[in-house]
C-alpha cells in the first residue's frame, strides 16, 4: 500500500493525546473571520464550511458552521472514529449475507464477496479508500448491527460535543432526518486525526484488497485532494481524510493538510458553483488562506465548549432533550453590523486588521459574546 508522505505525523498527532471536545463556530452566519485575518478567498461558494488548527483548536474562519446538512460519505468518519478502536487489525471475519444485508441502491462498494474472510484492516481500507458501504455493513455487522451501531454514533458524537448530527445510516447514505454540520465533520476529522489507525488509513492513497490471499486488486482513494487525480492537484501537504457525494448531500470533504509544523482541518459541504472538482478546490483555496492566517488571525473560536454529560450523550433520537436543550456554543468574532438590521440568523460581522485599539477591544468583547450565545439548538429553522 501507498501512504501519505505525512502519515507519520498524524501518528505522532495521536501520540500527544489531544483533547477532544467541540469545535465552537459559526452558527447561522454567512462568514466570520477573525481580527488580522487576510482576505478569504473569492469563489467559495460552498454552503457551509470551517477551517481549523487540529494542534490549538482553533477556528480561524467558518460559514454558518452549525447548519445542518446531508453529510455522505464524511460521516464515516464518525462511524470510525466510534467502531475503529474496537476491532484489532489483523482479526479475520468471514462474511455472510446478513452483514451484507441492506445495502442502499447506488452505493459505493469496495467489492466485499459473502463467505470470504477479510482482516479488519482490509475492510477498514474499503471504508476509507473506497468509501465502501458494503465494508461499513460488515464493520457495523460486527459492532452489533446496524441500529446499535447508528445509537452508538450519535453517543459518541454527542460525547465529542457535536450536538447538530443525526444519524440514521451509519454509512451516510441518505436517510430522513439525518444531517450533520461543519461543525460537527470538523469535530469527527479531529478527533479520527488523534487515532493512530484512522490517520494511517485516511491517508493511504492505495492498497491491495484484500491484503492477503487470491483473488485480489489494486484500489485508489476516491479523495481526489489526497490523490491528485481526476483534474485535482493534489494538495501540498495533505494528510487525508474523507470526502463523500450524494444526489442529496451535493459533495463534502474532510481534508487536513501539514505544512510549517501546523496540521489545518477544513471542511466543506454541498459547493453551489456547479463547477468541476468545486469541492476539492474550494477546500484547497481555504487550506491556503489558512496557512496564511494561522498565527496571525484573531481565532473566531476555540475547541473549549463542554462535552456532554452523561445524560446527554444518552440522547440517540434527535429529538429535543438532553443534549438538545444544552447546546449552547457558537458564533465567531466578528465586527461589522447586519446587512439587514435586526436579522439575527444571517448576521454577517467581519473583525478588520487595524483602527484604533479601543475599537477592536470593544468589537472583540462583544463578538466573543455573540461566540458564545450564538449556537442553535437542533430543531430550530436553519
Amino acid at each position: 500500500m501507498l501512504l501519505s508522505r505525512n502519515a507519520g505525523v498524524l501518528a505522532a498527532i495521536a501520540a500527544t493525546g489531544l483533547t477532544l471536545t467541540s469545535i465552537p463556530a459559526t452558527a447561522h452566519a454567512e462568514e466570520a473571520v477573525g481580527a488580522g485575518a487576510p482576505a478569504l478567498p473569492g469563489g467559495v461558494s460552498a454552503r457551509s464550511w470551517a477551517v481549523t488548527d487540529v494542534r490549538t483548536g482553533d477556528v480561524l474562519a467558518a460559514r454558518n458552521a452549525h447548519q445542518r446538512l446531508a453529510p455522505a460519505s464524511t460521516l464515516k468518519t464518525l462511524f470510525a472514529v466510534t467502531v475503529l478502536p474496537k476491532f484489532r487489525a489483523g482479526a479475520v471475519h468471514k462474511v455472510t449475507a446478513k452483514d451484507l444485508a441492506g445495502i442502499g441502491p447506488g452505493s459505493s462498494l469496495v467489492g466485499i464477496q459473502e463467505g470470504r474472510s477479510y482482516q479488519v484492516a482490509d475492510l477498514w481500507r474499503g471504508v476509507f479508500l473506497r468509501s465502501g458501504n458494503d465494508a461499513v455493513r460488515v464493520l457495523a455487522s460486527m459492532n452489533g448491527g446496524w441500529t446499535a451501531t447508528a445509537k452508538e454514533m450519535q453517543t459518541k458524537a454527542r460525547q465529542l460535543g457535536a450536538r447538530d448530527t443525526t444519524v440514521r445510516s451509519p454509512d451516510g447514505y441518505d436517510s430522513p432526518g439525518q444531517v450533520s454540520s461543519a461543525h460537527d465533520l470538523s469535530v469527527f476529522g479531529r478527533a479520527g486525526l488523534a487515532n493512530a489507525d484512522f490517520a494511517r488509513y485516511c491517508a493511504t492513497t492505495t492498497a491491495r484488497f484484500p491484503s492477503k490471499g487470491s483473488p485480489s486488486f489494486e484500489i485508489q482513494n476516491t479523495n481526489r485532494i489526497l490523490t491528485g487525480s481526476n483534474g485535482t492537484r493534489r494538495y501540498p501537504g495533505i494528510v487525508g481524510v474523507k470526502n463523500g457525494y450524494t444526489s442529496n448531500a451535493g459533495n463534502t470533504l474532510v481534508a487536513a493538510a501539514r505544512r510549517g509544523g501546523r496540521t489545518l482541518l477544513v471542511t466543506v459541504m454541498n459547493p453551489q458553483s456547479g463547477a468541476s472538482n468545486a469541492v476539492y478546490n474550494e477546500a484547497g483555496s481555504l487550506l491556503d488562506w489558512g496557512f496564511k492566517a494561522v498565527g496571525k488571525v484573531r481565532p473566531v473560536g476555540s475547541l473549549q465548549a463542554a462535552a456532554a454529560t452523561p445524560d446527554e450523550s444518552r440522547v440517540t433520537d434527535g429529538t429535543r432533550g438532553g443534549a438538545e436543550r444544552h447546546a449552547a456554543t457558537a458564533r465567531p468574532v466578528t465586527a461589522q453590523v447586519s446587512r439587514e438590521a435586526g436579522r439575527r440568523t444571517d448576521t454577517t460581522m467581519w473583525a478588520v486588521a487595524g483602527g484604533f485599539a479601543f475599537a477592536l477591544a470593544v468589537g472583540a468583547v462583544f463578538g466573543w459574546r455573540m461566540y458564545v450565545r450564538g449556537r442553535r439548538a437542533p430543531g430550530d429553522d436553519v
